[in-house]
């Protein structure tokens, strides 16, 4: 006598056939979906330009040779000709200024590229807002303790107004488009090449650290050349 199929065989055989092809369907859909993904985001991306490149720093020499006459913070004297052949930050500098933790960035600056040439030099000044009253023992020993600066800091002067160090002088009057003009508040940076001829300056706000300012600094490096 003849066995009948057993119905639930095929019900379960049913079964499996349409969720097979129901997942092949699925998973074929979801590929080309994602093709016509990556095709559109592809598509986006050769349709958008790239974004413009930042604008480099004009570096144009501007002003005479700086070979002023200073001071050392310990009273010795000096002249940036001593200086010459290698790149400088000057600055005006001062202790109890909300930007005077720029000193820490200014130390890194120093540390980063003293071998390849770099010197920044401190020029602690109290035209702004009174925030420079210390003499120069105090503002040595608050720039050794508080941020242990090792590069060369020099004796209190005018960066303004009628008794003008003659350096800020020439910073602010004998130099370019772009570069002259008055310092506003502390921590003013300018950059000067080994030749002794200033090529930009950077204001207060602008971090020693920033990449304009290194940027800067890298394409004026006597070993850049």
């Amino acid at each position: 006598m003849r066995r009948r199929p057993d119905s639930r065989l095929f019900v379960t055989s049913t079964l499996s056939l349409t969720l097979g092809v129901s997942a092949l369907a699925l998973a074929c859909g979801g590929a080309s979906e994602g093709a016509e993904q990556t095709k559109e985001t592809k598509e986006t991306k050769a349709a958008t330009p790239d974004a413009p490149a930042a604008k480099p720093v004009d570096l144009t020499p501007s002003g005479p040779p700086l070979e002023h006459a200073v001071k050392t913070i310990d009273g010795e004297e000096t002249t940036l000709a001593s200086y010459r052949g290698k790149t400088l930050l000057i600055v005006n500098t001062a202790s109890e200024c909300g930007f005077t933790p720029q000193y820490e960035g200014l130390q890194a600056l120093y540390d980063r590229y003293k071998d390849r040439g770099l010197e920044v030099l401190g020029f602690p000044c109290n035209d702004f807002g009174g925030q420079e009253p210390g003499d120069e023992a105090s503002i040595k020993e608050f720039c050794a303790q508080r941020f242990k600066v090792s590069f060369p800091m020099f004796s209190k002067l005018h960066a303004k107004g009628p008794e003008i160090h003659p350096l800020y002088k020439t910073l602010t009057e004998e130099t370019r488009e772009g570069v002259k003009g008055e310092v506003k508040w502390n921590f003013t940076k300018f950059l000067v090449n080994p030749e002794g001829r200033v090529v930009a300056r950077f204001d207060t706000k602008v971090d020693p650290l920033d990449p304009t300012v290194t940027g800067a600094i890298e394409r004026t490096l006597p070993a850049a050349g």
